[in-house]
């Protein structure tokens, strides 16, 4: 397999505070892979320097093998999908116009994306008649939904994802969170996602990218990050899971 994400010593500081350290990290297509750590760890900035939304201060940025440096924004638009935290959508347009938005830059045929959005409301599990309501008058697990399908609208072969479930309910949040790991393996895309939440990213994730300080401090995968690390800031984060499932066990009778 080849790596469909490079990251090549990036770096990024705000007003002279380095948030980013020199980083390099590489990401196989078809990974899902899950950014982890403390508040200002640096993993929403890692995570936006791979569509250009932050601009780096130094290092390289490789998609598919070309640098990002050297591509447009619509070339990267229809590469690299985006869900928000908190979702961000457009609450003066439709569900449909707010799904278009990226075809609708990209050029796209009227026609073609009518049948894309319809196309999208079924893979993301939401009915076709919402297409013509607003956000306003969806659940917060709808409206993630349609985000969601925004982000996949143009058909990008990566998926970005910052704190995509934070602000739902746990049974809404499980359910959204299979459904796109479900859609991960169905379209065969590369996920990268920013979470807080540890068990989360255990069960979604083939990978976990441990960040502190602005350095990514553990690189594996989950079951091997839950036998144990040495560094005592991962051993801590992984304790949360661990934890979880010994109540489960109690809880059970086990």
């Amino acid at each position: 397999m080849t790596d469909a994400i490079v990251l090549d010593q990036v770096r990024k500081a705000y007003d002279g505070a380095t948030v980013l350290e020199p980083t390099s990290l590489s990401i196989t297509q078809g990974q899902f892979v899950a950014l982890v750590g403390g508040s200002g760890a640096g993993k929403t900035t890692l995570l936006k320097t791979i569509n250009g939304l932050v601009e780096t201060d130094g290092g390289r940025v490789l998609i598919d093998g070309a640098a990002t440096a050297d591509l447009d924004g619509p070339t990267l638009r229809r590469r690299i999908g985006y869900v928000f935290q908190g979702v961000g959508l457009f609450p003066h347009l439709t569900v449909a116009e707010n799904i278009a938005i990226v075809p609708t830059l990209l050029g796209w045929e009227p026609a073609a994306t009518a049948a894309r959005t319809a196309e999208l409301l079924d893979l993301v599990a939401l009915p076709r008649e919402v297409a013509a309501r607003r956000p306003a008058a969806l659940s917060g697990g709808q409206r993630q939904r349609v985000g969601v399908a925004r982000a996949l609208a143009a058909k990008p072969s990566i998926l970005l994802m910052d704190e995509p479930f934070g602000a739902l309910d746990s049974v809404t949040r499980v359910a959204l969170a299979d459904d796109v790991r479900r859609l991960h393996d169905q379209l065969g895309l590369t996920t990268v996602m920013v979470t807080h939440d540890i068990a989360e990213a255990v069960l979604l994730a083939d990978r976990i990218v441990v960040m502190a300080a602005g350095r990514v401090i553990a690189d594996d995968t989950p079951r091997a990050l839950l036998a144990g690390h040495p560094d005592p800031a991962v051993e801590a984060l992984m304790q949360a899971p661990r934890r979880q499932a010994a109540r489960m066990r109690e809880v059970a009778g086990e």
